[in-house]
């Protein structure tokens, strides 16, 4: 019964003069996942809302067509809530049938003898001769002479059964159901980015955050093969199949770090190990995303959780290169990112144990606060430092 789907955001609405770019962004977006759905579907911009519609000279959305959908739209950033909606004309008679004629049903569906239920009219025409106060008053009437008054009690802060109503200059609107979306802003409305992507649980969070605030990524990630298994680099494949669900295609670049590693093992102080690994990272991230024209790089990193994410190790680490390093979790309590990875479908990949690049030589006392000149000084007992990075970039692999 349903023939369009409307589309509402938030923060887009704060842009300004800019906000146009960023509702294209979103609409882009939304064509996008539905090329893979639907791609006869139309998709429109009317003032505040954006609508999909069956294409071609179909009146309806089929079910199957209508739940791959509402499956895929709260993956798009910038996407507020949505709902599946029946366009109807701009008249108040239609608009009651309409209503009246759906009620049974939808009451039937909740199981319960008298739901809670409520009625939210929004009105944008305003010539419409009923303001949205005596829309809602028409339409609790008219349901209620239909099914009787104990068909249901009136709530107007916990129904189990809302309907909503819109009436815009061209048509009108109504709609029973209100799914979330994620929010944020649209992914492409920020420059790209270069995620530092491990297979524990933050740094896939960490990546979601960052699209959240409209910035597609690449990926990279390190191995130390012959040190860690095959599966350390395929779990990370894994989480970059489900992220990449958020955004169009990222590439991700993987690196076999254990070179530099027995090189570090074998001139430098044990307890330094970690901050030196993590520096060399950075550098080699930093050359990626330059050549890749990625504006920043991201990590999963919170203040305090291991010892290299001390104040004084995060401030020795970054001086390793120039570019803006994101944290989007540098505040954030373990617990909070668990739950965002339960939501974004990452924790379960993330959950299956195998070995990092970092537990490759790990030292047994790792430095919690390591000065920059020491990491410095360390740096120069290793010879040919630059000629060892040089070769590892050099083999990189690349999924794109």
């Amino acid at each position: 019964m349903y023939n369009c789907i409307i589309c509402r955001y938030h923060e887009i609405a704060t842009k300004g003069n800019n906000r146009n770019m960023f509702e294209k962004c979103l609409v882009d977006n939304i064509r996008h996942i539905l090329k893979t759905i639907d791609p006869l579907c139309r998709v429109r911009r009317i003032r505040g809302r954006v609508w999909i519609e069956p294409g071609e000279n179909r009146q309806t959305f089929n079910n199957e067509t209508l739940n791959a959908i509402i499956s895929r739209l709260p993956d798009v950033f910038g996407l507020e809530n949505f709902s599946p909606a029946i366009l109807l004309p701009v008249d108040m008679d239609v608009i009651r049938q309409t209503a009246v004629q759906l009620a049974p049903e939808v009451f039937k569906s909740t199981g319960k003898t008298m739901p809670a239920f409520r009625v939210r009219a929004r009105r944008s025409n305003k010539r419409f001769p009923l303001t949205s106060n005596e829309i809602e008053i028409d339409l609790v009437t008219a349901i209620a002479e239909k099914l009787g008054d104990n068909a249901f009690k009136i709530n107007l802060k916990n129904a189990d059964i809302t309907l909503g109503c819109e009436i815009r200059d061209e048509f009108s609107a109504l709609y029973f159901d209100n799914y979330a979306a994620a929010g944020g802003l649209p992914v492409g409305s920020n420059p790209r980015v270069l995620t530092l992507l491990s297979g524990g649980i933050d740094s896939p969070v960490a990546t979601w955050q960052i699209m959240k605030r409209g910035s597609p990524t690449d990926f990279i990630t390190f191995h130390s093969s012959p040190y860690t298994p095959q599966e350390t680099v395929d779990k990370v494949r894994g989480l970059v199949k489900v992220l990449n669900s958020f955004q169009r295609k990222g590439r991700l670049f993987i690196v076999n770090l254990a070179e530099f590693q027995k090189a570090v093992r074998d001139n430098c102080a044990e307890r330094l190990r970690t901050i030196l690994y993590r520096r060399a990272m950075f550098r080699i991230a930093e050359k990626i995303a330059l050549k890749e024209d990625c504006k920043a790089l991201v990590t999963g990193e919170a203040l305090g959780q291991v010892a290299s994410q001390t104040v004084a190790n995060m401030d020795t680490i970054n001086r390793a290169v120039d570019m803006l390093v994101l944290r989007p979790l540098v505040g954030a309590d373990k617990l909070e990112t668990i739950a965002i990875a339960e939501k974004i479908r990452t924790m379960k990949l993330s959950s299956v144990q195998v070995p990092d690049s970092c537990t490759v030589f790990a030292p047994s006392s790792p430095a919690t606060s390591a000065p920059v000149d020491l990491a410095l000084a360390e740096e120069a007992k290793i010879p040919g430092y630059d000629a060892i990075l040089e070769k590892i970039i050099n083999d990189i692999e690349i999924d794109a």
